[in-house]
């Protein structure tokens, strides 16, 4: 089953994971850099051309909010990433390779899509996939728990 899943996302978090576990359903994370926001490269000032989605959808005018930022309003988003960066830069990682390899150390996260615009954003992505999982443990899930807590629980978490 695929789901929207990422550190801005923590819902499935509650009952999805748990329940695929037990049933023995694979769980595929889609949006796992939440459009993007997860890779630390935006700015409240970041300007995304007419026919991407994080212009023109951006607060559900085409499509679900939910699909673009994972739901979460995009200055809040810039806010907390930065946040989010400083944590993937204290443990030596990028932004996207901290956000990828939490999202798939999660028990019940069979695999994660992230997209990627070039070939170097693809490597980069993949190697995600090779970090030491001893690096991403239960302080910074605790961390990332904390974050999402503070910036979007109130607004996101009783939509999605």
């Amino acid at each position: 089953m695929q789901i929207i899943l990422n550190a801005f996302r923590l819902k499935p978090l509650d009952r999805v994971l748990p329940a695929a576990i037990d049933a023995g359903v694979a769980i595929i994370a889609r949006v796992p850099l939440a459009s993007g926001l997860l890779s630390g490269r935006y700015t409240a000032d970041t300007a995304f051309a007419a026919n991407d989605h994080r212009t023109y959808n951006r607060h559900g005018e085409a499509f679900d909010a939910g699909e673009t930022f994972s739901g979460v309003d995009y200055e809040r988003g810039v806010e907390a990433a930065h946040e989010f960066s400083a944590l993937a830069a204290g443990l030596g990682m990028r932004s996207a390779q901290l956000a990828l390899g939490w999202l798939a150390q999660l028990p019940g996260v069979t695999t994660v899509i992230p997209g990627a615009r070039s070939v170097e954003q693809a490597r980069a992505n993949a190697s995600a996939g090779s970090l030491d999982s001893g690096l991403i443990t239960g302080d910074v899930a605790a961390r990332i728990t904390e974050l999402y807590d503070r910036y979007f629980r109130t607004s996101i978490h009783p939509r999605w």
